[in-house]
């Protein structure tokens, strides 16, 4: 078909849409949130675009909106195969023309993603940026016409950022091969540098950038000592959030399997998810977070990227993440639908020494090391503040937040502080005293003995009990020793060396030891939640009355046979928040139904007699 025939062809959306319209009457949606519009429109007049939206403030509709304004196909370029087949099928049932081509399709299937793309039939075409190196690929896109460019993920594109990927340094090339084809560029997860670079690499220099806020008010932090993980883990996930949809992540896979068994022989449906188990184990996993209620995926940082499940309730850490980016959007897939959510980590002294242990121990070059710790740094200092934990991360992201959000431990449960500054100059001495004195230095736990003077084998052996600080710091626990070198590590006063994570003095341990510096610390307070405690109200049915209530959990019932039908995550179908919605308002017509947010044409025509019976039904007939 020729560009001419395609104009012409009843199929095109040939640029005569509203993008307002488009809204609407496709995604269900009355009006843009905050940015949206201003993107959409410039996008759709043929602008290129850098787009910085946290996590579920609605980056897809940036893209997909102007994709079915513009006249060809809109060709998004995302790293999650696995999760294509999802985002395709969303749209469909929006009556959106979507594919995906990647490797993971059979043979006919690319085949006819391949014919449709050709025929001008598809607004919307999913590709991995690999496959724009696969051969042949570019020439394929040259043959049709393509309506603009979405690089999704774009922080990927920076080689001193989290989550580098090469592939990404190659489409800064579009720019040369579609100059007249508009990009644009998203991403949650960026600081100013990351920023910059993404504009740099991509070749969007003349881009319009539009930054959001970072700030996702809906999520809960806190962040507390690891104490017992297991219990601490247990007690949050069965506690606390009991029946919903959560993530946990820890940073081995061993640590993964034991997280999952534990929570498993807590009555929790978990799920273990990381890069050693078979491909079709951790699809199965992936598939059950995805289409079904309340499973909670264990998981290394393989997974999660893309994420679009709307209703995670919870993002758990059972291990210090390495930086403050990865941090941000690992937790940032909780509560996309904006409804309550909480992002809850444990950490300890031995995370921070396995931190640096694998940092000294890499393959990187000295720069590289010196960048890794860095973001180590920055997340240490997230978890020692002892101011607002959300002012530290929108400071990280280049953004201020005027006043303390009153949503994170710090602020709902302000630390006590202590002086600190005679015990870290009693642990700094020691370390001192044992390398001058004996030749050598010990991770922390010896030294640790030797200030509350715990005589071992050991210890008698090395003659340690002769050391000038030998018992000068009995007066203070294990627990509380091992806060004070925790903290010194973070700020760098203490440094673990070695595969052995060896103590030995930083820079900053000098001004300490003279006097000129003090070392102010919150105090040790390892929360815990009885077992028996009654878990909270699910966020989903909050604030809803008992006949509300039944009405949300009968609609949902009805929406998981739906999606298992389909064979589509249940909130392909429709999302909580629609949900909720529906319970609330009880709309009683075809018209009615589409002010409901989410509802749009093609959603009505496919669900909505089968909704407005639900909704007419009394309880008891609709159970029978």
């Amino acid at each position: 078909m020729s560009d001419g025939d395609r104009r012409d062809d009843p199929r095109s959306h040939g640029g005569r849409r509203d993008p307002a319209e488009v809204l609407a009457e496709v995604f269900g949606y009355p009006s843009f949130r905050g940015d949206q519009e201003a993107i959409v429109r410039h996008v759709t007049a043929g602008g290129d675009a850098v787009v910085l939206m946290p996590t579920g403030g609605g980056k897809s509709i940036c893209y997909q909106v102007p994709a079915l304004c513009r006249e060809g196909t809109g060709i998004v370029l995302s790293p999650l195969v696995a999760l294509m087949h999802d985002q395709v099928s969303a749209l469909e049932l929006a009556g959106v023309r979507a594919a995906a081509l990647n490797s993971a399709m059979a043979p006919e299937e690319r085949a006819e993603a391949t014919r449709a793309y050709l025929a001008g039939e598809l607004e919307l075409l999913y590709l991995a940026p690999e496959r724009l190196s696969a051969p042949g690929t570019v020439e394929l896109l040259q043959r049709g016409r393509v309506a603009l460019f979405a690089i999704d993920e774009a922080h990927c594109v920076s080689q001193w950022g989290h989550d580098f990927r090469p592939d990404y340094l190659r489409l800064g090339a579009l720019a040369e091969t579609w100059p007249e084809v508009p990009r644009i560029a998203l991403t949650a997860t960026a600081t100013p540098e990351t920023h910059r670079e993404i504009a740099e690499r991509l070749h969007l220099d003349r881009a319009r950038h539009f930054v959001s806020s970072f700030d996702r008010p809906n999520i809960r932090y806190r962040i507390e000592a690891k104490g017992t993980v297991r219990r601490q883990l247990v007690d949050f996930v069965r506690g606390e959030h009991t029946g919903e949809a959560g993530i946990v992540y820890a940073l081995s896979r061993k640590r993964v399997e034991q997280a999952a068994e534990w929570l498993r022989e807590a009555g929790v449906d978990a799920v273990a998810y990381h890069a050693g188990l078979p491909a079709s184990q951790r699809l199965e996993a992936q598939t059950r977070f995805l289409r079904e209620e309340g499973v909670v995926v264990v998981a290394t940082i393989a997974f999660g990227m893309g994420i679009d499940k709307p209703d995670v309730r919870f993002v758990a850490h059972i291990d210090l993440p390495k930086s403050v980016e990865g941090y941000y959007q690992e937790t940032g897939r909780a509560g996309r639908d904006g409804a309550p959510a909480e992002a809850w980590m444990a950490y300890g002294l031995a995370d921070v020494v396995q931190q640096r242990q694998l940092i000294e121990s890499g393959d990187g070059d000295e720069a590289t090391k010196r960048n890794q710790t860095a973001h180590l740094n920055h997340m240490l200092a997230l978890c020692e503040t002892t101011s607002c934990r959300r002012q530290y991360l929108l400071r990280y992201f280049g953004q201020e937040l005027s006043s303390p959000c009153g949503n994170c431990d710090v602020c709902l449960d302000p630390p006590r502080l202590w002086d600190a500054t005679i015990p870290a100059q009693k642990l700094l001495s020691t370390v001192l005293r044992i390398g001058r004195e004996r030749g050598r230095t010990f991770a922390a736990g010896q030294h640790i003995d030797v200030l509350r003077g715990v005589a071992s084998d050991r210890s008698r052996s090395l003659r340690l009990d002769e050391i000038s600080t030998w018992g000068i710091g009995a007066d203070l626990s294990e627990t509380q020793w091992r806060s004070v070198a925790r903290h010194l590590l973070a700020t760098g006063a203490l440094e673990a060396r070695g595969e052995w994570g060896v103590l030995a003095p930083g820079e900053p341990a000098k001004a300490i030891l003279r006097g000129e510096a003090e070392v102010w610390m919150r105090e040790e307070v390892i929360a815990r939640r009885s077992a028996a405690a009654p878990a909270k109200t699910r966020a989903a049915v909050a604030g809803l009355d008992e006949a509300q209530t039944d009405t949300f959990e009968r609609l949902r019932a009805w929406r998981l046979d739906e999606a298992r039908e389909q064979g589509v995550p249940p909130y392909v179908v429709f999302g909580d928040a629609t949900l909720r919605e529906l319970a609330v308002r009880l709309p009683a017509s075809p018209e009615a139904l589409l002010d409901v947010p989410g509802i749009g044409q093609a959603k009505l025509e496919r669900y909505g007699e089968a909704v407005l019976t639900l909704l007419s039904d009394e309880p008891a007939a609709a159970g029978s």
